[in-house]
């Protein structure tokens, strides 16, 4: 069992998480660092430092970058209370979200559930022959079925979802509402590597150039992914390093 964070490290945590708040309004606004530090008068310097979790900052300075996003501060400062909510994973296929999802569950002891599968249960078909048959929009409802189902079975959970539900907007915040969602995230060459490590090409059968279609997947998703509440960077960690980043994130 994982010992429980001391007080140096849920605050370096709760930094974190404030850096995570601050770059995913800046990304909502569709801000460049650059843009906000004119906005608000606080220099980029800072304002990497404050991204990146290690910015203690005055609260006056936090006030002004808040201002310039058009939140509030007490937005920004307050914990949103997701101890007793899900924890939704997100990213593409090989982001690590199963392997990830299920060591966290095991820790958190709580259920861990693939939203893929609970899909085939919905529709009674594997996911293939759940786009061959019906097509996307009817996954699509058979996924926010399957959410819902699991929402209302699971109070407390580990949930894997599919790399494309942020693309639906319903479903989207639904989750955003009623679970913590976090970001697994990873460069192109390691989704790839991963994927094709897992024997599995599906996402991209029949397309010569992978590699750019999961960069531009993720170059479209980019700002979907980032309104997590956390993000976590896989890309060149061992499983125990991110997984360790992830309880981090989530203390």
């Amino acid at each position: 069992m994982n010992a429980p964070l001391s007080a140096q490290q849920q605050e370096h945590a709760y930094l974190a998480r404030l850096g995570e708040r601050v770059r995913a309004w800046r990304g909502e606004q569709r801000m460049t660092r650059k843009q906000l530090a004119a906005a608000s008068g606080v220099s980029e310097r800072y304002l990497a430092q404050l991204e990146a979790g290690q910015g203690n900052m005055s609260v006056l300075l936090l006030r002004k970058v808040a201002r310039a996003m058009g939140v509030s501060v007490e937005r920004l400062v307050r914990e949103d209370d997701g101890q007793h909510k899900p924890v939704a994973l997100l990213g593409l296929r090989g982001a690590g979200k199963s392997t990830l999802g299920t060591k966290l569950a095991e820790a958190l002891k709580v259920p861990f559930v693939e939203l893929d599968r609970e899909v085939e249960k919905e529709a009674g078909a594997l996911l293939g022959e759940v786009f061959a048959m019906y097509g996307q929009d009817a996954f699509r409802r058979f996924e926010r079925r399957a959410l819902e189902r699991v929402l209302s079975e699971y109070p407390q959970a580990v949930i894997a979802t599919g790399g494309g539900l942020v693309t639906d907007p319903g479903t989207f915040e639904l989750l955003l509402e009623r679970c913590r969602c976090i970001w697994l995230k990873a460069a192109p060459e390691e989704h790839m590597s991963r994927v094709i490590a897992q024997g599995d090409m599906r996402p991209f059968k029949g397309r010569s150039a992978a590699l750019d279609e999961i960069r531009k997947l993720l170059a479209d998703r980019d700002r979907l992914y980032g309104r997590a509440s956390s993000t976590v960077d896989t890309s060149g960690k061992t499983v125990r390093q991110s997984l360790a980043d992830l309880r981090r994130v989530i203390a």
